[in-house]
């Protein structure tokens, strides 16, 4: 039994190492060119582009990512600039980047789009790789508006006051009932979703304080000397995995698990369940 248990759990950290492949690449790149980087023909930041660009152009011509997988790259490459051009502005000053670049759009350098796109990229490869299953998932509609208020407030709670609290409120009104199914081997396990963004964001926010000590991107109180990144961001991280999840699901058939019946087991999509 306790083998039986090893030998899933090993099974499962390769798995997820597998799905967090591009981001574990670009996390290695700019831990690496932080303690040693010889090129003076090229900035760092413009190093750490092209290479996401290459390794990229690698998953996909030797087939370790999907194209749908791909979409997903560039549509969180689109929508994170249009974010990182607004937070990094010389009115907003959220955080800086504070080496030079050639490849960027005003304070942006262009890597840091990838940076979000492995968060999107995790989470499709994750969902393919575990077979992803769900029970009381909440209406794709009902989703849609939530991320949409939330993506509306990384940008507006400048101006007026900051609803994150009211939006995480609503997710675990929406989502408590929602538990997400993972295959190892055969059997699928399961969890409650809401657990297991947190855990997600928790290692994002970990990736965030060996980025911001690397100097990839700094903020105002790490100007002086580097300091540990607030604890507070992990609600920022846990409403961007929320995001993140919605518009990957938006091109994935969500399998929703009949519960309440015998053959618990059988899966229908998610626009059968809301018939």
């Amino acid at each position: 039994m306790i083998k039986a248990f090893i030998h899933e759990l090993w099974l499962f950290g390769l798995k997820q190492a597998n799905a967090c492949i591009f981001g574990g690449f670009l996390l290695a790149v700019m831990i690496t060119t932080s303690f040693w980087y010889p090129l003076d023909s090229i900035h760092r930041y413009d190093f750490i582009f092209l290479s996401a660009i290459a390794f990229q152009g690698f998953l996909l011509v030797f087939k370790f990512e999907t194209g749908r997988e791909s979409i997903v790259i560039i549509v969180f490459h689109l929508v994170a600039t249009v974010m990182e051009l607004f937070k990094t502005s010389d009115a907003i000053g959220s955080w800086t980047y504070p080496e030079e670049y050639f490849f960027g759009i005003g304070n942006v350098p262009l890597f840091t789009g990838f940076m979000y796109s492995a968060v999107g990229s995790y989470i499709a490869r994750v969902w393919r790789i575990f077979e992803f299953e769900y029970s009381y998932y909440p209406s794709r509609l009902a989703t849609i508006v939530l991320v949409s208020l939330i993506y509306a407030n990384f940008f507006t709670h400048h101006y007026i006051w900051d609803l994150r609290w009211l939006l995480l409120a609503a997710t675990v009104l929406l989502f408590y009932k929602t538990d997400i199914y993972f295959r190892v081997i055969n059997t699928h396990r399961k969890m409650p979703i809401l657990l297991g963004w947190f855990l997600v964001a928790l290692f994002i926010w970990f990736a965030e304080n060996i980025a911001t000590y690397t100097n990839v991107w700094i903020y105002p109180n790490q100007t002086v000397e580097w300091q540990m990144v607030s604890i507070a961001k992990l609600s920022s991280w846990f409403l961007l995995m929320l995001l993140s999840f919605v518009l990957v699901s938006i091109i994935n058939n969500i399998q929703i698990r009949k519960t309440g019946t015998k053959k618990a087991a059988i899966a229908v999509s998610i626009n059968d369940a809301n018939h």
